[in-house]
């Protein structure tokens, strides 16, 4: 029996005469990190952004959790609340403290109580190393600290999947660190992870798989070392020489 989370099914997604997914196939299992990269404008973040149904569907299947997400009757919310999400930009509302943030879709979507919402909010910014920032508000954060906030509020939704989407481009070059801290630890919790990156190191150590997406469609896939170390297919191997060695620089 298959443990997939995630099962997409020649996938096609289309903006007017624009082709930007042509015919993707993808399977995430049950505890897996997959990383997927790729130059921009190749489709990586569209494909993310299918699988919780903020963008549509031109055609094709996608199951999560067993249910075809595609399907139009299906209760959106209750998706997103089991599919977590990390953006590029934080998208905190700046007018709340950093534990309302992080309590306002539990209570509003799942209906917990006020306490048992944020007994859980405290427990998630404990976890991405932030529990004494409760009554902080975005603004008296850093940018790494209030992309840990993002990650925090996601979990508090008890996800069955998170998806992150370039969640360290926005950051200054030192405070990447802090977040990918966090995303390796709920790797090794066993969190099933699909992650936009261009953060190859990461993607090494941390993921199981790796796909490399060219102009709408999975040009490689495999196992991350392999993939990052000794790619296949000579666009992979062209794009990874620009990203390792930006300046073409003898080795």
């Amino acid at each position: 029996m298959s443990n997939a989370i995630v099962t997409i099914d020649n996938l096609h997604k289309s903006y007017g005469e624009r082709e930007v997914l042509k015919g993707i196939d993808l399977a995430v299992n049950q505890g897996e990190v997959v990383c997927i990269i790729g130059p921009s404008g190749s489709g990586k973040s569209t494909l993310l952004r299918c699988v919780n149904q903020l963008e549509t569907t031109t055609s094709g299947r996608i199951t999560v959790l067993g249910e075809d997400i595609t399907d139009p009757d299906l209760d959106i919310d209750a998706l997103r609340a089991r599919v977590g999400m990390v953006f590029q930009q934080f998208n905190l509302f700046n007018h709340m403290t950093v534990l309302e943030n992080c309590t306002m879709a539990q209570r509003k979507v799942l209906r917990r109580s006020k306490g048992e919402a944020t007994k859980i909010a405290l427990k998630n910014l404990e976890l991405v190393g932030l529990g004494d920032r409760g009554n902080a508000t975005p603004a008296q954060l850093s940018g790494g600290q209030q992309q840990r906030v993002a990650i925090a509020r996601a979990l508090s939704m008890n996800p069955d999947i998170m998806l992150f989407d370039e969640p360290t481009s926005a950051l200054d070059p030192e405070l990447v660190g802090d977040v990918l801290k966090v995303m390796r630890s709920l790797a090794q919790q066993g969190m099933t992870m699909m992650v936009v990156t261009h953060e190859m190191a990461f993607a090494r150590d941390v993921a199981d798989r790796v796909i490399f997406m060219d102009q709408g469609v999975v040009v490689e896939e495999g196992n991350a070392a392999q993939v990052i170390t000794a790619p296949q297919h000579e666009r992979t191997q062209e794009f990874l020489k620009r990203v390792l060695n930006p300046t073409g620089d003898a080795e």
